[in-house]
């Protein structure tokens, strides 16, 4: 019950960084109330006399601009690393480009042999074997390593669509004419789940997304087949 009010459980290194920093805001927004509501109960229980007889105060002045200040600080420092974190300025193992269409996704992994192009449908109802991943499933899987620095290039072929895999804590815009750059890696074979998160037309939830991680030797059978 209560992990189903947080995030998602995440495996990949970005996912891990965002989880821990959201539960790091919640920690001090918690702090925060918890002072707050103190402030609050001090003051009622006094009749406000409290207020009524404070004259000034430099330790309180200086209190309520370093302790805020500190807090702040310790959230934009984080902040700061994890946004250059997921820009990804490291040099990739692997890219895959990833172009939205109305409505599937098609994939190109072009960094060894002669490169792989393949379209990714949902499979619909009537195919599915067991409908265990409803809605999520698709004819053609994006099969990617794992412990590999991977770049993702996300773009659209027509409209606005995003590429999201919510286990993975990422999620690009794909827009016409334009890359955005996604950092991907996980350290455990698995697979993410995730869907179209972009109002794109009246099929937009019909555009899963599965990636599946395997061994570098799975990933090489799978791209010379």
């Amino acid at each position: 019950m209560y992990n189903s009010l947080g995030l998602q459980d995440c495996f990949n290194y970005i996912g891990m960084e965002v989880y821990l920093f959201h539960d790091y805001s919640m920690l001090i927004v918690l702090f925060i109330l918890i002072g707050v509501m103190l402030s609050v109960l001090v003051i009622l229980g006094s009749g406000g006399y409290m207020v009524k007889g404070y004259r000034s105060s430099e330790f309180l002045e200086l209190t309520w601009t370093v302790v805020p200040g500190f807090l702040l600080m310790s959230l934009g420092v984080p902040s700061l690393f994890l946004m250059y974190y997921m820009e990804g300025a490291v040099k990739y193992d692997l890219t895959v480009k990833a172009v939205g269409h109305q409505w599937y996704w098609s994939y190109e992994i072009g960094d060894y042999g002669e490169g792989i192009e393949f379209d990714s449908y949902m499979v619909g109802l009537d195919d599915l074997v067991v409908e265990i991943h409803r809605l999520l499933n698709v004819d053609n899987s994006l099969v990617l390593p794992y412990l590999t620095k991977i770049r993702v290039l996300v773009g659209s072929g027509d409209v606005l669509h995003a590429w999201a895999l919510p286990s993975g804590g990422l999620k690009a815009d794909a827009c016409p004419g334009r890359l955005n750059v996604l950092s991907l890696g996980v350290c455990r074979p698995g697979s993410m789940y995730g869907q179209c998160s972009e109002i794109c037309g009246v099929n937009h939830s019909f555009m899963p997304i599965h990636v599946e991680w395997v061994s570098w030797e799975d990933f090489l059978m799978s791209h010379a087949a």
